[in-house]
């Protein structure tokens, strides 16, 4: 019963219909539908560049600004670069300037303090000439010792004078005596000293003869005073001698 009712609803009025197509190769299918996506894709472009229109987005118009600002960008990098060397040469002139004007300060220096050591020579000198001196006396004048800039080095400055009209030429030499001190203990020595300890240093003048003397210690050693012996040639006592301290 059940085997005719199945027969009956497969191959009865009531079966399902059957429908007859003809078979289309797929390139035949893909000719028909191509045109219709190629006007589906024109036509969605054409209705996003009108919205970019609408918009006021144009993509020729950005491709130019995009093109004017790159145009800048190197304009502007270029000009940096101009710029940032002609600060340079700036920066180094101004250096050069700087040097320039301390240079001619430091010299303004020298000349204000030589000045000041010639004006004081003339007074001196203009005093000197009104004192009543014995003929051919020797004497040390404006004797003084200072630290010099580098550490351990110092400078002993003075002025020989011989005194009279008819003074004869004075030829000697001059030796430094050093009270030095290290590591708490206080010592003496000559400058300069050679293994006989009687090293000079040669002089010659006739009237007047001004002395500055460099002295190098070890940066260790104090230097509290010196001596100044003045030895007249062929004489092995001094002719005047004069101490002073470390101003």
């Amino acid at each position: 019963m059940r085997v005719w009712r199945r027969a009956k609803r497969r191959f009865g009025i009531a079966a399902p219909r059957l429908s007859v197509r003809p078979h289309v190769v797929w390139y035949l299918r893909w000719s028909m539908t191509l045109p219709f996506v190629l006007a589906a894709l024109v036509s969605i472009w054409f209705a996003y560049d009108s919205g970019l229109q609408f918009a006021g987005f144009h993509r020729m118009e950005t491709q130019r600004v995009m093109s004017d600002l790159q145009a800048r960008l190197v304009a502007l990098t270029n000009e940096n670069i101009r710029l940032a060397k002609q600060l340079a040469q700036y920066r180094q002139q101004i250096q050069m300037a700087q040097g320039s004007t301390l240079e001619t300060e430091r010299q303004m220096k020298n000349l204000n303090e030589e000045n000041v050591r010639l004006q004081q020579d003339l007074n001196f000198f203009q005093n000197l000439t009104t004192e009543n001196g014995k003929e051919g006396e020797l004497a040390i004048h404006r004797l003084s010792l200072e630290r010099d800039k580098i550490p351990g080095e110092y400078r002993v400055r003075m002025l020989l004078v011989q005194s009279g009209q008819r003074a004869r030429e004075f030829t000697g030499g001059y030796q430094l005596v050093l009270t030095e001190v290290q590591n708490g203990r206080k010592t003496t020595r000559l400058f300069p000293s050679d293994l006989s300890g009687h090293d000079q240093f040669g002089i010659n003048f006739k009237y007047y003869q001004r002395l500055e003397q460099n002295i190098k210690l070890s940066p260790d050693v104090q230097l509290q005073s010196i001596q100044v012996r003045v030895f007249e040639h062929g004489v092995s006592e001094p002719r005047v001698r004069q101490s002073v301290n470390l101003s």
